[in-house]
């Protein structure tokens, strides 16, 4: 599909009252001593280039002598939050190294580069500015995923943890393109991910916007794809854009699952994920039903959009349920009881085909 179907520009979507509340109410805010702003006061940037020479469309940024104490502070103080809960006794060693500045993106983030002077091992975070929809993604895949996600909120500053891995279009250029992987493996991860990305309206999954975490094993290498990109959380319209498999830039991968499957393999892994999401829900029941309360009360998209969606999931799974929906989180909220209902129906389907004969 064309890339053109995706909106170039998102707008930053404000944190209401109501999100802040959760936010509060779950752990999630924290009062930082900087905020995104203060790191545009920056006086000089340059072209950061990977180990190969190229442009990774970062720019290290520079600020005045006088400010970097403070900023230091400020940045290890924040590291500590999002790792130790604010313990500021285990970042005395820990300093800043870099500050790196995107603007490619709709979060025009920051990226810190932490080191630890003991050992010169090096972790990183991302400052970027606060948006309702991207809060919301980053608070679903904490709750509906097999992925816990650090993060908290400082006013108008969203601060992030890094989520390491490989890019998704790094893998597929450097690993599936010389077979340096298990291809029924990656093929069962993808079918999960994409998955995921749709029963909770994850958009814009293209290979740059996730990573491929590898996990050895004692007899296998296991993987799991990791959104890193939160920002279409229910903002696109067209029901295709939260599915990962209509993304050309995923062809690969789409590739693997059509050559090693059968529709059979394909649902299995399919209803293996529906059977997880739906216990991480129970788990995780009264977290995720504040959450949905304040997202159906939120705008996070266009009227238009929304309209278009619940138009087309209407028609995807011939529920006109869907045609009720005000906000685009009561069709999260839909889509997740359709997902419990159907699930419900092939366990006992599943439940069926075991039972023994009397």
């Amino acid at each position: 599909m064309s890339d053109d179907n995706i909106s170039r520009k998102k707008p930053n979507y404000p944190v209401g009252s109501e999100l802040r509340k959760y936010l509060r109410g779950y752990g999630r805010k924290f009062s930082a001593s900087i905020e995104y702003k203060d790191l545009l006061r920056f006086t000089s940037a340059f072209p950061h280039y990977d180990r190969k020479g190229k442009d990774t469309l970062w720019e290290s940024v520079y600020y005045p002598p006088a400010e970097l104490g403070p900023l230091n502070k400020a940045l290890t103080g924040m590291y500590a939050q999002l790792k130790t809960g604010g313990d500021s006794s285990v970042i005395e060693h820990l300093y800043a190294e870099r500050v790196d500045f995107c603007t490619f993106g709709n979060s025009k983030p920051f990226r810190i580069r932490i080191v630890n002077t003991y050992n010169d091992n090096f972790d990183y975070f991302y400052v970027k500015q606060a948006d309702a929809s991207r809060i919301y993604g980053l608070e679903l895949e904490h709750i509906l995923s097999p992925n816990r996600i650090s993060y908290f909120v400082s006013g108008n500053t969203l601060v992030e943890e890094h989520i390491a891995g490989i890019p998704g279009d790094m893998f597929i250029k450097n690993h599936l393109e010389t077979k340096d992987y298990n291809a029924i493996r990656i093929a069962k991860e993808f079918v999960k991910f994409n998955e995921r990305c749709f029963l909770r309206l994850l958009g814009d999954m293209r290979s740059y916007n996730y990573v491929v975490d590898i996990t050895p094993d004692f007899e296998e290498v296991h993987y799991r794809i990791r959104a890193i990109d939160f920002d279409q959380q229910s903002y696109e319209g067209k029901r295709t854009l939260y599915m990962p498999q209509y993304f050309k830039q995923n062809n690969a991968f789409v590739k693997l699952a059509i050559d090693l499957m059968t529709p059979e393999t394909v649902r299995q892994y399919q209803f293996e994920e529906r059977t997880l999401i739906a216990k991480r829900i129970k788990a995780g029941k009264r977290m995720l039903k504040d959450l949905l309360d304040c997202m159906s009360k939120d705008t996070i998209s266009t009227p238009e959009k929304t309209n278009q969606l619940k138009d087309e999931l209407c028609r995807y799974y011939d529920n006109p349920s869907f045609l009720r929906c005000k906000s685009m989180g009561d069709l999260v909220k839909q889509s997740l009881k359709e997902m419990l209902k159907q699930n419900k129906l092939q366990l006992g389907l599943f439940a069926a085909k075991t039972q023994k004969p009397t």
